[in-house]
Protein backbone atom coordinates (compact mmCIF):
# COMPACT_ATOMS: atom_id res chain seq x y z
CA UNK A 1 0.00 0.00 0.00
CA UNK A 2 1.69 3.35 -1.42
CA UNK A 3 -1.06 6.07 -0.06
CA UNK A 4 -0.68 7.32 -3.83
CA UNK A 5 -3.98 5.14 -5.01
CA UNK A 6 -5.98 7.34 -6.62
CA UNK A 7 -9.35 8.15 -4.61
CA UNK A 8 -12.51 10.86 -4.77
CA UNK A 9 -13.94 10.35 -1.33
CA UNK A 10 -11.40 9.41 0.98
CA UNK A 11 -7.79 10.40 1.63
CA UNK A 12 -4.81 7.83 2.83
CA UNK A 13 -1.82 8.58 4.74
CA UNK A 14 0.71 6.31 6.02
CA UNK A 15 2.93 6.79 8.83
CA UNK A 16 5.23 4.17 9.53
CA UNK A 17 3.09 1.02 10.54
CA UNK A 18 -0.47 3.11 10.59
CA UNK A 19 -2.37 4.20 7.51
CA UNK A 20 -4.95 6.79 8.30
CA UNK A 21 -7.98 6.90 6.25
CA UNK A 22 -10.09 10.08 6.01
CA UNK A 23 -13.65 10.46 4.37
CA UNK A 24 -13.29 13.81 2.67
CA UNK A 25 -16.19 14.89 2.01
CA UNK A 26 -16.79 17.79 4.67
CA UNK A 27 -19.38 19.75 2.45
CA UNK A 28 -21.46 16.28 2.44
CA UNK A 29 -21.40 15.70 6.54
CA UNK A 30 -19.12 12.76 5.27
CA UNK A 31 -21.81 10.68 4.15
CA UNK A 32 -20.86 7.32 2.97
CA UNK A 33 -22.15 6.72 -0.95
CA UNK A 34 -21.40 4.14 -2.76
CA UNK A 35 -18.27 5.16 -3.75
CA UNK A 36 -16.92 6.19 -0.32
CA UNK A 37 -17.56 2.78 0.47
CA UNK A 38 -16.35 1.02 -2.15
CA UNK A 39 -13.19 3.45 -2.24
CA UNK A 40 -12.70 2.83 2.43
CA UNK A 41 -13.21 -1.08 1.88
CA UNK A 42 -9.97 -1.59 -1.13
CA UNK A 43 -8.21 0.60 0.81
CA UNK A 44 -8.97 -1.28 3.79
CA UNK A 45 -8.03 -4.73 1.87
CA UNK A 46 -4.81 -3.01 0.53
CA UNK A 47 -3.83 -2.58 4.80
CA UNK A 48 -4.60 -6.26 5.23
CA UNK A 49 -2.95 -7.46 2.69
CA UNK A 50 0.63 -4.72 3.48
CA UNK A 51 2.60 -6.67 5.88
CA UNK A 52 3.96 -2.91 7.14
CA UNK A 53 1.01 -1.70 8.17
CA UNK A 54 -0.12 -2.40 12.04
CA UNK A 55 -2.90 -0.53 12.55
CA UNK A 56 -5.23 1.70 10.52
CA UNK A 57 -6.66 5.16 12.03
CA UNK A 58 -10.23 5.97 10.61
CA UNK A 59 -11.44 9.43 10.73
CA UNK A 60 -13.79 12.36 8.77
CA UNK A 61 -12.36 15.95 7.19
CA UNK A 62 -12.61 19.08 8.72
CA UNK A 63 -13.75 19.66 12.60
CA UNK A 64 -17.29 19.78 12.27
CA UNK A 65 -18.49 15.95 11.02
CA UNK A 66 -17.03 12.19 11.76
CA UNK A 67 -20.11 10.99 9.59
CA UNK A 68 -23.28 11.40 9.42
CA UNK A 69 -23.92 8.01 7.74
CA UNK A 70 -25.39 6.65 4.56
CA UNK A 71 -26.38 8.57 1.22
CA UNK A 72 -29.00 6.18 -0.19
CA UNK A 73 -30.15 6.76 -3.42
CA UNK A 74 -33.95 5.59 -4.23
CA UNK A 75 -34.40 1.69 -4.67
CA UNK A 76 -36.36 1.51 -8.46
CA UNK A 77 -35.67 -2.27 -8.66
CA UNK A 78 -34.59 -5.45 -6.59
CA UNK A 79 -31.35 -5.05 -8.30
CA UNK A 80 -28.68 -5.26 -5.78
CA UNK A 81 -26.29 -3.58 -7.12
CA UNK A 82 -28.30 -0.41 -6.32
CA UNK A 83 -27.83 -1.16 -2.82
CA UNK A 84 -25.18 0.58 -1.04
CA UNK A 85 -22.56 -1.37 -0.03
CA UNK A 86 -22.27 -0.20 3.76
CA UNK A 87 -22.51 -3.87 5.37
CA UNK A 88 -19.74 -4.61 3.12
CA UNK A 89 -17.73 -1.55 4.87
CA UNK A 90 -18.89 -2.87 8.13
CA UNK A 91 -17.69 -6.65 7.79
CA UNK A 92 -14.40 -5.85 6.72
CA UNK A 93 -12.90 -3.68 9.47
CA UNK A 94 -14.44 -6.86 11.88
CA UNK A 95 -13.02 -9.23 10.46
CA UNK A 96 -9.94 -7.83 8.93
CA UNK A 97 -7.40 -9.05 11.77
CA UNK A 98 -5.83 -5.73 12.13
CA UNK A 99 -7.18 -3.07 14.17
CA UNK A 100 -8.78 -0.08 13.51
CA UNK A 101 -9.42 3.32 15.54
CA UNK A 102 -11.96 5.49 14.64
CA UNK A 103 -10.61 9.02 15.76
CA UNK A 104 -14.06 11.13 15.82
CA UNK A 105 -13.47 14.72 14.75
CA UNK A 106 -17.29 15.93 15.64
CA UNK A 107 -21.15 14.10 14.69
CA UNK A 108 -21.18 10.38 14.38
CA UNK A 109 -24.86 10.13 13.65
CA UNK A 110 -26.96 6.87 12.11
CA UNK A 111 -24.00 5.33 10.03
CA UNK A 112 -21.50 7.17 11.22
CA UNK A 113 -22.30 6.09 15.06
CA UNK A 114 -22.24 2.46 13.35
CA UNK A 115 -19.05 3.08 12.07
CA UNK A 116 -16.95 3.78 14.99
CA UNK A 117 -18.66 1.52 17.17
CA UNK A 118 -18.02 -1.34 14.58
CA UNK A 119 -14.26 -0.20 15.26
CA UNK A 120 -11.98 -2.09 17.41
CA UNK A 121 -11.61 1.60 19.52
CA UNK A 122 -13.18 5.13 19.36
CA UNK A 123 -10.98 8.11 20.43
CA UNK A 124 -13.65 11.33 20.41
CA UNK A 125 -12.58 15.03 20.27
CA UNK A 126 -14.25 16.66 23.00
CA UNK A 127 -16.51 18.33 20.50
CA UNK A 128 -18.06 14.71 18.81
CA UNK A 129 -21.64 14.42 18.99
CA UNK A 130 -23.06 10.89 18.91
CA UNK A 131 -26.85 9.98 18.03
CA UNK A 132 -28.77 7.59 16.25
CA UNK A 133 -32.15 9.11 14.28
CA UNK A 134 -33.20 6.06 11.95
CA UNK A 135 -36.69 6.22 13.23
CA UNK A 136 -36.38 9.91 13.59
CA UNK A 137 -35.86 9.88 9.74
CA UNK A 138 -37.53 6.92 8.43
CA UNK A 139 -35.04 4.24 8.51
CA UNK A 140 -32.96 1.78 11.11
CA UNK A 141 -29.83 -0.62 11.35
CA UNK A 142 -31.03 -4.15 12.65
CA UNK A 143 -28.07 -5.42 12.12
CA UNK A 144 -24.00 -3.95 13.17
CA UNK A 145 -25.86 -1.03 14.32
CA UNK A 146 -28.10 -3.18 16.74
CA UNK A 147 -26.30 -5.87 17.87
CA UNK A 148 -22.82 -4.43 18.30
CA UNK A 149 -24.16 -1.38 19.83
CA UNK A 150 -26.31 -3.58 22.72
CA UNK A 151 -22.48 -5.64 23.07
CA UNK A 152 -20.69 -1.74 23.79
CA UNK A 153 -23.26 -0.25 25.85
CA UNK A 154 -25.52 -2.89 26.55
CA UNK A 155 -29.46 -3.61 25.75
CA UNK A 156 -31.12 -0.90 27.18
CA UNK A 157 -28.65 2.13 26.44
CA UNK A 158 -28.77 0.46 22.65
CA UNK A 159 -32.67 0.76 22.70
CA UNK A 160 -32.54 4.64 24.22
CA UNK A 161 -30.13 5.85 21.54
CA UNK A 162 -32.29 4.02 18.48
CA UNK A 163 -36.19 4.54 20.46
CA UNK A 164 -35.63 8.19 21.43
CA UNK A 165 -32.73 9.43 18.70
CA UNK A 166 -30.93 11.52 21.55
CA UNK A 167 -27.78 13.46 20.93
CA UNK A 168 -24.78 12.25 23.34
CA UNK A 169 -21.99 14.37 23.91
CA UNK A 170 -18.44 12.84 24.22
CA UNK A 171 -18.95 13.18 27.96
CA UNK A 172 -22.15 11.36 28.29
CA UNK A 173 -20.70 8.86 25.43
CA UNK A 174 -17.11 8.49 27.65
CA UNK A 175 -19.46 7.71 30.37
CA UNK A 176 -22.04 4.97 29.23
CA UNK A 177 -18.85 3.18 27.14
CA UNK A 178 -19.76 4.08 23.71
CA UNK A 179 -15.89 5.54 22.96
CA UNK A 180 -12.70 5.10 25.17
CA UNK A 181 -11.11 8.33 25.26
CA UNK A 182 -11.82 11.95 25.11
CA UNK A 183 -9.43 14.54 23.95
CA UNK A 184 -9.48 18.10 23.14
CA UNK A 185 -9.90 18.64 19.57
CA UNK A 186 -6.56 20.45 18.63
CA UNK A 187 -5.00 16.70 20.23
CA UNK A 188 -7.59 14.37 18.51
CA UNK A 189 -5.23 13.47 15.58
CA UNK A 190 -2.24 13.00 17.92
CA UNK A 191 -3.90 10.73 20.37
CA UNK A 192 -5.42 8.54 17.92
CA UNK A 193 -1.74 8.48 16.42
CA UNK A 194 0.11 7.69 20.09
CA UNK A 195 -2.99 4.78 20.72
CA UNK A 196 -2.19 3.24 16.62
CA UNK A 197 1.53 3.39 17.17
CA UNK A 198 0.98 1.61 21.06
CA UNK A 199 -1.13 -1.50 19.48
CA UNK A 200 1.43 -1.72 16.28
CA UNK A 201 4.33 -2.56 19.13
CA UNK A 202 2.43 -5.20 20.08
CA UNK A 203 2.35 -8.81 18.52
CA UNK A 204 0.72 -8.74 15.63
CA UNK A 205 -0.18 -12.59 15.62
CA UNK A 206 -1.39 -12.14 19.59
CA UNK A 207 -3.68 -9.23 18.58
CA UNK A 208 -5.43 -11.08 15.36
CA UNK A 209 -5.88 -13.58 17.55
CA UNK A 210 -7.89 -11.26 20.30
CA UNK A 211 -10.00 -9.66 17.28
CA UNK A 212 -10.83 -13.02 15.46
CA UNK A 213 -12.29 -13.84 18.94
CA UNK A 214 -13.94 -10.98 19.70
CA UNK A 215 -15.27 -10.34 15.76
CA UNK A 216 -16.62 -14.22 15.74
CA UNK A 217 -19.02 -13.80 18.39
CA UNK A 218 -21.79 -12.69 15.55
CA UNK A 219 -19.88 -13.65 12.82
CA UNK A 220 -21.11 -17.64 13.26
CA UNK A 221 -19.23 -20.09 10.83
CA UNK A 222 -17.43 -17.52 9.40
CA UNK A 223 -15.90 -16.20 12.56
CA UNK A 224 -15.23 -19.67 13.63
CA UNK A 225 -13.80 -20.51 10.19
CA UNK A 226 -11.18 -17.42 10.43
CA UNK A 227 -10.25 -18.45 13.97
CA UNK A 228 -9.41 -21.57 12.87
CA UNK A 229 -8.33 -20.65 9.60
CA UNK A 230 -6.31 -17.73 9.89
CA UNK A 231 -4.90 -18.30 13.31
CA UNK A 232 -4.66 -21.89 13.77
CA UNK A 233 -4.43 -23.64 10.57
CA UNK A 234 -1.91 -21.07 10.08
CA UNK A 235 0.48 -21.47 12.34
CA UNK A 236 -0.02 -25.94 12.24
CA UNK A 237 0.96 -25.64 8.67
CA UNK A 238 4.52 -24.32 10.16
CA UNK A 239 4.85 -27.60 12.55
CA UNK A 240 6.60 -30.60 12.17
CA UNK A 241 3.58 -32.67 12.57
CA UNK A 242 1.99 -30.93 9.69
CA UNK A 243 5.87 -31.13 7.38
CA UNK A 244 5.95 -34.91 8.21
CA UNK A 245 2.20 -36.02 7.59
CA UNK A 246 2.67 -33.94 3.68
CA UNK A 247 5.88 -35.82 3.47
CA UNK A 248 4.55 -38.78 4.15
CA UNK A 249 1.55 -38.60 1.65
CA UNK A 250 3.89 -37.87 -0.97
CA UNK A 251 5.96 -40.13 -0.63
CA UNK A 252 3.64 -43.04 0.23
CA UNK A 253 4.47 -43.87 3.40
CA UNK A 254 3.35 -44.14 7.01
CA UNK A 255 4.28 -41.04 8.74
CA UNK A 256 6.77 -41.28 11.50
CA UNK A 257 5.04 -40.52 14.63
CA UNK A 258 8.84 -39.88 16.50
CA UNK A 259 9.10 -36.69 14.66
CA UNK A 260 6.67 -34.93 15.88
CA UNK A 261 4.75 -36.84 18.69
CA UNK A 262 7.83 -37.57 21.12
Amino acid sequence: MTGQEQYQDIVVEIDGPVVTLTINRSDAGNKLRAKTCLELNGALQRFRLDPALRVAILTGAGEKFFCIGGEHDPITSLDHSQVLPIIDLYQTIDTTMKPVVAAVNGFAVGGGNVLHTVCDLTIASDTAIFRQVGPLVGSFDAGYGTWYLEDTIGRKRAKEMWYLNRKYDAGQALAMGLINEVVPAADLTARAHQVAQEIAARSPMAIAGLKAAFSGRHNGVAGQARMAHDQLLTLYLGTEEAHETGDAFAQRRVPDPAKFWA
